[in-house]
């Protein structure tokens, strides 16, 4: 039999068959698009919610997966449209179950120092990172507890150790973490299990595109205070913003380490609680967790090191 159902939500079983679901915004493009098609050519049953049902990515992803993958239009930060998906998606899977829920939507917001950075990134990042996973969540628990299934949630390492520039990002990602944790011990005692995945650096489209980042950068000049530009200085908000960029275009792009730690979430018996997906996540883990403070942020600031100074400074 084939195995159904993720639901970029997803249900797997080792024995029978597998309905998996993904909610994503991720489904689009990047990380959900290709977890996708990877999950579909495995045999599983997929069910993926998208930003854009008849956007390029939703589409490409409708022709390249087979009858066992369906494309659902769900934005996480709209209740309404995750109420309706979870009911399509319930009627579906009545007679098999939904196995495994991929909380994988997720934004970058803009980068910089967190005291230029507009409120309303703030409030993205954690709406789509934070609000909607845990939306998501609630709205399948019923369908889990019926199959005594898995979450399994996409953070971040950026979610766990303080990176500069990232604050709201990484915010977003650290309250995800501690939902994510919090959940796994609620819901053992209905035998769901819940993993959490803190990916490193892949080369995806989560850094954009440089005409957005133009117009990002011109949102920040714009509401941010003269004295406060003044003592930054324009140059160093552009070298901080694009020298990031730069960095995102030498990750690497094989998501094969991230995809093995998905496979093993959903279908291990007793998935772990954390995986880190990527070398660099589990080094940068063990030098927070086990070197001193002064020694983690010594090695941050030469790595994150950004030149200009702020033009106060110099």
């Amino acid at each position: 039999m084939p195995i159904q159902g993720v639901l970029f939500f997803f249900f797997c079983s080792a024995f029978t068959s597998v309905h998996i679901a993904q909610a994503a915004l991720g489904g689009d493009s990047g990380i959900g698009h290709a977890l996708s098609k990877y999950l579909d050519e495995l045999g599983f049953t997929v069910f993926v919610g998208v930003l854009n049902e008849k956007g390029p990515g939703a589409e490409a992803l409708k022709k390249s997966c087979s009858k066992r993958t369906s494309v659902f239009q769900m934005d996480v930060t709209n209740p309404a449209q995750i109420k309706e998906v979870q009911a399509r998606i319930a009627e579906k899977v009545q007679h098999t179950g939904l196995w495994a829920v991929i909380n994988n939507a997720g934004v970058l917001g803009t980068i910089g120092d967190g005291e230029l950075l507009p409120m309303n990134i703030y409030r993205q990042c954690m709406d789509v990172n934070f609000f909607g996973a845990v939306e998501v969540t609630k709205a399948f628990l019923p369908l889990l507890r019926k199959s005594r299934g898995r979450f399994i949630n996409m953070s971040s390492m950026a979610g766990i150790i303080p990176l500069k520039q990232f604050v709201a990002y990484s915010s977003s990602k650290a309250a995800l973490t501690m939902f994510s944790g919090v959940m796994r011990l609620e819901l053992k005692k209905w035998g769901i299990k819940v993993a959490l995945i803190h990916p490193a650096a892949f080369k995806t489209n989560i850094g954009g595109t440089n005409e957005m980042w133009v117009k990002q950068e011109k949102d920040v000049l714009e509401n941010t205070s003269p004295d406060v530009l003044d003592d930054y200085g324009q140059d160093y908000l552009r070298s901080s913003t694009w020298g990031l960029l730069q960095n995102f275009s030498k990750s690497p792009p094989d998501f094969s380490p991230l995809f093995t730690d998905v496979l093993h979430g959903i279908l291990c018996k007793n998935p772990s609680a954390l995986y880190t997906a990527g070398i660099f996540s589990y080094l940068w883990i063990c030098l927070f967790s086990y070197f001193p403070v002064s020694v983690f942020d010594y090695v941050v600031n030469k790595i994150f090191r950004i030149n200009p100074l702020p033009k106060a400074l110099r």
